[in-house]
């Protein structure tokens, strides 16, 4: 399991823009190959800021299954004017669980 951590900055009183967007955006997620879970978690210090988590199966079901789709075309429009610039995303895996 990969997750995908997006950091994101929005545009000055784009915030609510922002979210319905990505609210708009589940069902492209949802039936993305490989996609399992995606949250969207807003900073509390910086409420322009937000932070996009989305589960894979595999690496290549995000870089290539989902960015060479036409929902990957439709999240940007859906969201990419709202970002100040593009997102910062890295990806992590899990190596151990505390709790």
């Amino acid at each position: 399991m990969i997750t995908e951590i997006a950091q994101i900055d929005v545009k000055p009183g784009m915030v609510n823009d922002f979210e319905a967007g990505v609210k708009s955006a589940v069902p492209l997620f949802k039936r993305a190959k490989g996609c399992k879970s995606m949250t969207l978690q807003r900073s509390h210090e910086k409420p322009a800021r937000y932070r996009l988590f989305v589960q894979w199966d595999t690496l290549e079901n995000h870089m290539i299954d989902f960015r060479a789709s036409a929902d990957f075309q439709e999240w940007r429009k859906l969201v990419g004017h709202c970002f100040v610039t593009p997102p910062v995303v890295e990806h992590v895996r899990e190596v151990m669980k505390g709790f």
